[in-house]
């Protein structure tokens, strides 16, 4: 039998949502030590199989490195977990006895998650969790080329979670997943707020749909190295963060601006790290590759590693290279390396000073228009300073890796693997999403006045002497209404 594939996928969203919908009504009662309990059971079951999931992940999409997935598992059910442990989210989160007023969180209501195909597990995991957390359900549709790794992360967390009382529909996932089913997901009248990562074909109709928005999307985050950086500790972290599960991370480096005083060492110390500059020949054939007519991701160069790439383009690379460099002049919309790049490749820039540098950082920045991350190398506190007020981006990092930086690992921002991008994108904040942007706060102030002690008093007007013109306006009323009387 012959079936239309968009409408089995239309109808089984219509009945997730209404489950999901019903669910939330009795989840919605939960405490937030019933939640936390089951958010623990979540993470005791699928820690066990965050090695099996990362295999799973790279073998169905063939994006990055499976070991390098593991620790993006691990991160989530270990450092996200200890975040999570100490977050009040839902019932009274604040109380100020002197001011007498509270804080009480509330859910959103029914949440729907898109995860992203570079980082399927890890952003899955993250997003049930802090749904969970906040005592919201969530209804998933897994990215169409990581089904099978999405769904198995989720059938281990769905069945633990019920185990520990969580209502049956709170947590789910569509099992035939079409663009025309997305979209019911999206649009139904039960949809509260949209959890979009990494899926830029949906975000249009994301907006489209009037739910609010939180979107996570294109990075193409640059990274500034100013002349008073220490040198070498900085180039350590961008060629260890850009290769990193081969530079798909949410928020790698994509290109990288040196000021020109110290860009001989910063080259030599790029070579030493495993850097390869390519030729200008070499560097239009890598990108021909990269991107197609249309200057999309082609199928297949995502998450491949710098020697595997150099050889798909037609040139050699020493067994030791690990980062392709490509240098530039300029920022335009026809050159590929201002684009994102999901791959251990980088575009390299030569400035005079930092100031022509901050130019270069906002064209680059301002070229996709929703770039959420910029890196800074500097020592110099207030060239950070300037950085941090001018650039049009929803975080900036200082002297760290930016692919474990932007995530919180080597930051004190909050560990998240879902890093929003509201500054001249789309999505309603560009905070690291946490379980604090899934509920509103429900403000409570109890009377500490009486009225009748505390009314205002209208001042008086001072009376002004009458004006002549006023005096001849008078008179004349006055005797039109003799002579109407008469």
């Amino acid at each position: 039998m012959i079936m239309d594939k968009d409408l089995v996928s239309i109808q089984e969203s219509r009945v997730l949502m209404e489950n999901a919908a019903s669910a939330q009504k009795e989840l919605a009662l939960f405490s937030q030590e019933k939640l936390d309990a089951i958010v623990e059971a979540m993470v005791g079951s699928v820690s066990k199989q965050v090695e099996s999931l990362a295999k799973l992940s790279f073998e169905e999409t063939g994006y990055g490195r499976w070991q390098d997935k593991v620790q993006k598992n691990l991160f989530v059910t270990q450092q996200v977990l200890t975040h999570l442990r100490s977050l009040k989210c839902v019932g009274v989160i604040s109380k100020d006895e002197e001011q007498r007023t509270l804080d009480i969180g509330i859910p959103f209501g029914v949440l729907v998650g898109l995860s992203p195909v570079t980082s399927p597990v890890s952003t899955t995991i993250y997003k049930a969790l802090i749904a969970i957390k906040s005592g919201n359900s969530i209804v998933f549709s897994p990215h169409p080329h990581a089904t099978k790794c999405i769904k198995a992360a989720l059938d281990c967390m769905i069945e633990a979670a019920e185990k520990s009382g969580l209502p049956n529909g709170s947590l789910s996932y569509m099992d035939t997943v079409t663009k025309e089913g997305t979209k019911e997901l999206l649009n139904h009248p039960d949809t509260a707020l949209i959890l979009l990562s990494g899926v830029p074909g949906m975000a249009e109709l994301g907006r489209r749909s009037g739910k609010p928005v939180i979107y996570s999307g294109t990075g193409n985050g640059p990274a500034f190295i100013e002349r008073s950086a220490d040198v070498r500790q900085a180039v350590q972290d961008i060629v260890s963060s850009k290769v990193f599960d081969n530079g798909i991370s949410p928020s790698a480096e994509h290109s990288i601006i040196v000021d020109e005083c110290i860009e001989p060492q910063i080259r030599s110390l790029m070579q030493e790290q495993g850097a390869y500059f390519m030729t200008e020949e070499e560097s239009c054939a890598l990108a021909e590759l990269l991107f197609s007519e249309t200057g999309k991701h082609r199928l297949g160069m995502v998450g491949v590693s710098a020697k595997q790439l150099a050889k798909r383009a037609n040139f050699s690379v020493p067994d030791s290279v690990r980062l392709l460099v490509a240098e530039r002049k300029y920022v335009t919309k026809d050159d590929p390396y201002s684009k994102e790049l999901l791959a251990p490749v980088l575009a390299y820039y030569v400035e005079d000073d930092w100031m022509h540098a901050c130019e270069k950082c906002i064209e680059l920045l301002l070229h996709v228009r929703n770039a959420h991350t910029l890196t800074i190398h500097s020592n110099d506190e207030e060239v950070i300073s300037l950085f941090a007020l001018r650039k049009p981006v929803g975080r900036l990092l200082v002297n760290t890796p930016a692919s474990f930086g932007g995530i919180g690992l080597t930051t004190n921002l909050t560990p998240s693997m879902s890093l929003a991008n509201r500054t001249y994108g789309l999505g309603m904040t560009a905070d690291n999403i946490s379980p604090s942007n899934l509920t509103y706060i429900r403000k409570v102030g109890y009377g500490v006045r009486q009225v009748d002690n505390f009314l205002f008093k209208q001042e008086s007007k001072p009376q002004c002497e009458e004006s002549p013109i006023d005096s001849v306006q008078k008179v004349i009323q006055e005797a039109l209404r003799a002579i109407q009387n008469s």
